[in-house]
């Protein structure tokens, strides 16, 4: 995916097995330019990997059925949370080149300055938001076929910021999340991707992370 892409570093080896192997909760904690909008990435692919591979098959892109691999994400959501519109805007451009092309993937921006029709956010398999955005979007959410029942991936960047002002609102974002998975009794993940954190292990606990899954990585990667 991208032609600059022909190795996992360091940090994204260490925690494959687990982000694209696995559908267990995760916090990856690791510094500025480690990769881990791409370690994201992989979360994404995991989802696709497990509903749409069978339309995937073969190593050209040629062959590979996109209407049906479309078709078989429909019913699922990947919601990316970013802290500011200009992030959100560089990831959906980013996953937009990554994923569109390849697998016919929509990525939409919801933030502030975007509005989109419920026809627009219904079609689209993976939503970028700010934390506000998607907590006025989910807030009254919780009946079947809503957006929020359907996120079966929420990926919140810089979780960290939960020691900041706009921390409540990403508490309330997660906790939500949690309840409507488990009123839902349908499978949901959360990742976590942070700078690195001296509580991590908290942060951790409070995704449900098992131990194996929270990722600490220090200045030396």
């Amino acid at each position: 995916f991208g032609s600059s892409t022909k190795s996992l570093n360091r940090v994204q080896s260490a925690v494959f097995e687990t982000v694209f192997g696995s559908q267990k909760n995760t916090l990856v904690c690791a510094p500025t330019g480690a990769g881990k909008t791409f370690v994201a990435l992989l979360c994404v692919l995991e989802v696709v990997n497990r509903h749409a591979a069978r339309w995937l098959e073969g190593d050209d892109p040629a062959h590979w059925n996109l209407a049906a691999v479309g078709e078989a994400l429909a019913a699922h959501k990947i919601v990316y949370i970013a802290p500011l519109k200009a992030l959100a805007q560089e990831v959906v451009s980013k996953f937009n080149s990554q994923l569109g092309a390849t697998l016919g993937l929509k990525v939409e921006e919801l933030t502030g300055d975007v509005q989109l029709s419920r026809r627009q956010a219904d079609a689209a398999h993976i939503l970028v938001a700010t934390p506000e955005k998607w907590d006025v979007v989910t807030r009254k959410q919780g009946a079947e076929g809503s957006l929020a029942s359907r996120c079966r991936l929420l990926v919140v960047d810089e979780i960290h910021l939960l020691a900041e002002e706009r921390g409540a609102v990403l508490e309330c974002i997660v906790a939500r999340t949690r309840r409507l998975v488990e009123a839902s009794q349908q499978r949901g993940r959360l990742v976590g991707l942070s700078a690195t954190l001296p509580n991590y292990g908290d942060v951790a606990d409070f995704l449900a992370c098992p131990d194996e899954t929270a990722f600490f990585f220090g200045n030396e990667f």
